[in-house]
């Protein structure tokens, strides 16, 4: 009669020795995602590099120390508090898609 444990202990999957291409594949597989990576991150590095520090206001923008018709009397406290500025809600029409209300 068997017990638990030889029933559990039996190799179900056939030989597993023959062959032995698992271990060197995955070893290629790793290499090779390394590799990606490091490369993908280099070239991400060279373009951010090339962006300007700061970028010039858009055509048609409200022009600086005046705020638009109608804004946010909050906004209004935000542009004094950091000197004059105007800071802008980047979540309004922000053109990246279907916004929620």
């Amino acid at each position: 009669m068997l017990t638990a444990a030889e029933v559990l202990a039996q190799n179900n999957f056939g030989n597993t020795r023959t062959g032995g291409l698992a271990g060197p594949m995955g070893l290629f597989l790793i290499l090779v995602l390394g590799i990606a990576t490091v490369l993908l991150i280099r070239n991400m590095n060279a373009r951010l590099r090339r962006l300007p520090n700061q970028f010039p206001p858009a055509p048609g923008s409200a022009a600086a120390g005046s705020a638009p018709s109608g804004a946010d009397p909050a906004a209004a406290v935000v542009s004094e508090a950091t000197g004059g500025t105007p800071v802008g809600d980047s979540s309004l029409n922000s053109g990246t898609g279907p916004q929620q209300p």
